[in-house]
């Protein structure tokens, strides 16, 4: 059973109370102190390094997933469990009808477009209404980590042709000295290096905004316009999700997949990722996910040589 309380602005609180009624106040008061710090931490970091508040748009809302029978507001981060975490809406919203174990549900299926609504479907008025009343949740991940996970996935996994063709074919013409014919036509062999000049190349970003798999967490899910409920990381991400079902009031319906961590990117990968990155490059890519690190609360990781 959960007891919530409704402040002004929308942000709830919850002491969670277990089946015999008694309230489990160490573990659940010593999470709940995690939680307020991080959202402490991000606002004090949005004061500090966001000059000019602006007002959000739809356009800024297409990750954020809406479970209305149960008041959530999901924004998904690729390669931080989000797989898992559109299994789960799945399983809530009955998009998955009789399934109630997210793992049955192929992966592909959850990224599925149209099979979760987004808060970019509504009008101005629904979307503030829910802004207002849902809780709001974010998983966010160390920044390295996942752009060399998002490297792996998609540029070193040989049935990931479609991004070999539309991004390793661009990046091989622009940042490889005399490619292969071959190299030129598929782009399946672009090495981490060549990925780094791409993301930090300007004219990048000028051409199109960054794939959602390297995008900045505070480009898609914008921490300083939403006030997020619930931050939660991937280093503590068991934890955190059992912490947002229960504040939703939905852990006796679904659970979080335990995950593998056979194949995970940890900080030592990324370490040996970046051995090959000249200390010009590291700052410069560094510089582009700065925010990143400053509103979630990441250190600078110990193996970059720019220090």
């Amino acid at each position: 059973m959960i007891l919530l309380r409704l402040y002004g602005d929308g942000r709830r609180w919850a002491v969670i109370k277990t089946s015999r009624g008694e309230v489990s106040e160490n573990i659940e008061s010593a999470v709940q102190a995690i939680h307020q710090g991080r959202r402490e931490l991000l606002e004090e970091a949005c004061h500090s390094y966001t000059r000019k508040r602006r007002v959000l748009i739809p356009e800024d809302l297409k990750h954020v997933i809406v479970d209305d029978q149960h008041g959530l507001l999901y924004c998904y981060v690729p390669k931080v469990a989000c797989t898992n975490w559109k299994r789960v809406l799945m399983v809530l919203t009955g998009t998955a009808g009789s399934l109630r174990d997210p793992l049955a549900i192929p992966a592909n299926e959850a990224h599925i477009p149209g099979n979760l609504r987004t808060l970019s479907e509504y009008s101005t008025t629904q979307i503030n209404q829910r802004l207002r009343s849902y809780l709001k949740f974010v998983f966010v991940r160390e920044p390295f980590e996942r752009l060399v996970s998002a490297y792996r996935n998609k540029f070193t996994r040989s049935y990931n042709t479609a991004f070999h063709k539309r991004y390793g074919t661009k990046i091989v013409r622009r940042h490889r000295p005399d490619p292969q014919p071959e190299a030129l036509e598929r782009g399946n062999d672009v090495s981490f290096e060549e990925f780094v000049y791409y993301l930090v190349d300007p004219a990048t970003q000028r051409e199109e905004p960054f794939n959602e798999h390297w995008e900045r967490v505070h480009s898609l899910c914008h921490p300083c316009l939403i006030h997020y409920d619930v931050v939660g990381k991937y280093e503590t991400l068991e934890q955190d999700s059992r912490y947002v079902l229960q504040l939703a009031g939905v852990e006796d319906q679904v659970s979080f997949p335990a995950s593998s961590k056979s194949t995970r990117t940890t900080g030592d990968m990324a370490a040996q990722f970046f051995q090959n990155i000249s200390p010009f490059y590291q700052k410069k890519l560094y510089n582009l996910y700065r925010m990143d690190f400053l509103l979630f609360n990441y250190s600078i990781p110990a193996y970059l040589k720019f220090r």
